[in-house]
């Protein structure tokens, strides 16, 4: 079962990496592959026991037996691997087409293009748990009618109850309203090196999303939903707000409702910070950890008590064996607490991994450690084939992993046997009572030093295994992370995780007093994490790695982990190196004279990256918290991914939040050597920029410097204090290569980036240099607002590339079309970021591309397509 199940698991994984689903040729060519792998298969394996058998006398000395010659063994053995091989191939395809049904069954409803911005009223009850924040509610909403009188309506859409005027109400699951809401199909930001959202959607079964468009008019109706999930949610919910009235003002209150419930939105970002830096953030998780420990010492207890019986007039386990019961308990105590997770994936990993050995204990039969590892891989992918672009599916299965494959080649000794080899045993009758308190002493502290041992060596290999993951999936590599969890991993599953549960467990007010056990618990926690995030190099930025670069990576850590004896082991961190090559969406190719232009897709606003070979600018970083909190969520993962580290200059145009609101965020984590602003001298991001330990100054006309070839050059504002409204001043950038000593005479290249400005501005810029505005990339002023991008301003550029950056269906309803057909009629290339996703330019005037020419246009939603992607 384990090929069936590994095989099962590479054909759902091939599937989400797709990009359309198969059809009606696909299908057929999947049945038929499936049919003649079966058939290979059935053909391969025909005798397989006497073939064992056979092996078997074989290994013994005892020849080849039956009627087997040598050389029929031989072709046995082929058969053998063939047939297995095929038993692969028929799992894949098998994999492969029940992914692809569940995929097309879940696609097959969403909103029609038709009904999106449209108020529509649907009648539903709360799904889950809803987020409570200061700006409002977001939460799922089961829907039972609709007044659009759509078939194929969602079932589940994720809806935001902002609160304006009035507060949104504090919703709870199971609650049934009757709602006004605008929709839009499940559109997500797409950006290179950044989590997929439209397949968080996808997985979450939401397809569609909005808010509600008249709070007013919502009705509370009677009655609430039915069903087990919604019993957990209530309870969930419960002992969220009983945590909240508890530790209503505690820093850590989150991390103790992370461990109660699963709900990490109240983490606060100092926790996550902490966490993140030092490798531990899975602790914040219920994660297969917790609910093994803890199922664990359930079932002990439980057996504990079992074997007990006796005291209270009772012989159960006469009845009934206290190992079976203490195997039932700890399974059905792991079942509840994956519930209270939420059901994630390493806690869906831990549940199946404990149920399938429950069952084989009760059955008197003993698995594989690694058959019951498929049997939890191909369940979970049964259960959720979109568990796999999550990084919780593979952290969790290839943590587990690392642990069997490396312990497989460490052999325990028995008690019994060191008992016989300690000298100290021998001749215990004629021992005295202290020679054998000597030798129990030797002998549990061999015991404890042998655990320590297995404990340092199941922590190293889950650093060596994950730390290519942990690079593909964050950018980053804790160095500090064995140190730290070796000592965190302990206290919060032995000391803290236990203590949250007996709040869990315990009445009032003896809940209370467990919880805040716990935060105590926790404050020590983080003061001992805080000692190893002290240094700046105990976190290692590494860009997202190549695909082939993680293969060798994942190849290098199989051979680190290999049993002693493993030839070259010492050359496994060889492997390693490819990492730290730049990303895996490639680099500026020559050393000057060349820059990429990277429009990132950050909703309703702007963020742009302009690299060279050794110097970064970012100009503008989106949208903040008051908004979608871009800056966090998408500018600063990107930047990690790409491997910059560190900014030369972040140029914030003017103080709007969609420009400014995400500069907090870049400050907190990348290292920014200078800011350059058309920002008011009160602003506070003048103080918070110097001190982070950059450079201020203000954004003014003629500014003018050159890295690697490259010219920038500073067209607007000019200089004196900023009047008028925050567009009239906002910062005009030039980006342009530079003649090269072997051509002087060759053409210029030129990107123009106009952040906000409008018609007023334009008409000045006219007036003082037609010349200086002619640029081959233009990134659109206003996002194509009517207001801006005039005829005699679009002529003087003559642009052979457009970029807008604009929120999908905003409410501005930016491009304006009017501005979006005087691009289109001078047939010009326009990308546009809710369509294309990011957009990026190369231009290389040196090394053109294999057109010939010196601009490469790539737009992320073409060239990183999959099936569920909206285009």
């Amino acid at each position: 079962m384990r090929a069936v199940w590994c095989g099962f698991a590479l054909g759902v994984i091939w599937l989400q990496r797709q990009a359309a689903l198969p059809g009606i040729g696909g299908w057929w060519a999947c049945v038929a592959a499936g049919c003649v792998a079966l058939g290979v298969a059935v053909w391969g394996l025909r005798g397989d026991g006497t073939g064992v058998a056979c092996e078997r006398e074989a290994a013994d000395g005892r020849g080849f037996g039956h009627e087997f010659s040598r050389e029929g063994w031989r072709a046995f053995r082929v058969r053998r691997v063939v047939g297995w091989s095929a038993v692969w191939c028929a799992a894949f395809s098998v994999g492969f087409g029940y992914a692809a049904m569940r995929a097309q069954t879940r696609l097959a409803v969403s909103l029609p293009h038709a009904w999106e911005g449209r108020d529509i009223e649907v009648v539903g009850s709360i799904k889950g748990l809803p987020t409570h924040g200061d700006k409002g509610e977001r939460f799922l909403f089961d829907v039972e009618t609709n007044d659009a009188r759509l078939a194929a309506f969602p079932r589940v859409i994720q809806l935001a109850w902002i609160s304006r005027d009035v507060p949104a109400p504090r919703l709870e699951p199971g609650e049934r309203w009757r709602l006004t809401v605008r929709l839009k199909r499940p559109h997500g930001n797409a950006n290179f090196g950044v989590r997929d959202a439209e397949a968080n959607l996808l997985a979450r079964n939401v397809r569609a999303t909005g808010y509600v468009s008249a709070p007013e008019r919502a009705r509370h109706l009677v009655g609430h939903a039915r069903g087990f999930a919604v019993l957990v949610d209530r309870w969930r919910a419960a002992l969220r707000a009983r945590i909240d009235s508890v530790l209503a003002a505690a820093p850590h209150r989150g991390i103790v409702m992370a461990l109660a419930i699963g709900a990490q939105d109240q983490v606060s970002p100092a926790d996550w910070q902490l966490m993140r830096g030092t490798g531990t953030s899975h602790l914040v998780a219920i994660s297969g950890l917790h609910i093994g420990f803890v199922a664990g010492l359930a079932g002990w207890l439980a057996a504990a008590v079992w074997r007990r019986s006796g005291w209270l007039g009772r012989h159960w386990p006469l009845r009934l064996p206290a190992q079976l019961v203490g195997v039932t308990l700890g399974t059905m105590f792991a079942a509840l607490h994956a519930a209270l997770a939420g059901f994630n994936v390493p806690a869906q990993r831990a549940l199946w991994m404990a149920a399938l050995v429950a069952l084989a204990f009760v059955g008197g039969r003993q698995l594989a450690r690694s058959t019951v590892l498929a049997w939890a891989l191909g369940l979970v992918l049964l259960v959720d084939p979109w568990a796999v672009v999550s990084a919780g599916f593979w952290l969790s299965f290839c943590a587990v992993g690392a642990i069997l494959f490396a312990m497989s080649g460490r052999p325990r000794r028995r008690g019994a046997q060191a008992s016989r080899d300690d000298p100290d045993e021998e001749g215990s009758g004629a021992r005295t009572w202290w020679q054998g308190l000597r030798a129990t002493l030797a002998r549990r502290l061999r015991a404890l030093v042998e655990r320590l041992r297995s404990a340092a060596h199941v922590q190293y290999a889950v650093t060596v295994a994950l730390a290519p993951l942990t690079a593909y999936w964050f950018a980053q590599i804790p160095l500090v992370g064995p140190l730290a969890n070796a000592f965190a991993i302990p206290w919060v599953s032995a000391l803290v995780t236990p203590t949250v549960l007996a709040g869990v467990a315990l009445p009032a007010p003896l809940d209370a007093l467990a919880w805040r056990a716990a935060h105590a618990l926790l404050d020590g926690l983080v003061a001992g994490l805080q000692l190893f995030s002290g240094p700046r190099w105990s976190l290692w930025w590494l860009p997202q790695p190549h695909a082939w670069a993680l293969a060798s990576a994942a190849l290098g850590a199989l051979w680190c982990l290999a049993p002693r004896g493993w030839p070259l082991r010492w050359a496994a961190p060889l492997t390693w190196l490819p990492l730290l090559l730049p990303s895996a969406d490639g680099a500026l190719a020559e050393p000057s004279g060349a820059f990429r232009l990277t429009a990132l897709d950050i909703g309703q606003g702007t963020s742009v990256l302009v690299q060279t070979a050794h110097h970064a600018l970012l100009f503008d970083t989106g949208p903040g918290p008051e908004s979608t909190h871009a800056g966090e969520r998408v500018v600063v993962p990107f930047l990690q991914a790409q491997g910059v580290t560190t900014l030369d200059t972040l140029m914030i145009s003017h103080a709007d939040s969609d420009h400014a609101g995400g500069a907090p965020a870049v400050l907190e984590a990348i290292e920014v050597r200078q800011l350059v602003a058309a920002l008011e001298p009160d602003h506070a991001l003048w103080p918070m920029a110097t001190q982070h330990g950059a450079q201020t100054l203000p954004c003014v006309a003629g500014q003018r410097w050159q890295w690697d070839g490259v010219e920038f050059t500073v067209l607007w504002p000019d200089a004196g204090a900023l009047t008028g409204k925050p567009n009239d001043h906002c910062c005009v950038l030039r980006v342009s290569t530079l003649p090269t000593r072997a051509s002087t005479n060759a053409p210029r290249y030129t990107a123009l980036l106009t952040a906000d400005i409008e018609a007023s501005t334009e008409r000045a810029l006219l007036a003082r240099d037609r010349d200086l505005l002619r640029a081959q990339v233009l990134v659109v002023p206003h996002h194509g607002s009517k207001t801006s991008s005039t005829e005699p301003f679009l002529d003087s550029i003559d642009p052979s590339i457009a970029l807008f950056q604009v929120g999908y269906e905003n409410r501005f309803h930016h491009p304006n079309a009017g501005v979006f057909a005087r691009y289109v009629a001078r047939h010009i290339e326009l990308a546009r970021s809710d369509r294309d996703g990011a957009v990026r330019v190369d231009v290389d005037p040196v090394a053109p591309g294999e057109d010939g020419a010196a601009l490469e246009l790539e737009r992320y939603r073409d060239t990183q397509r999959r099936y569920w992607k909206e285009q």
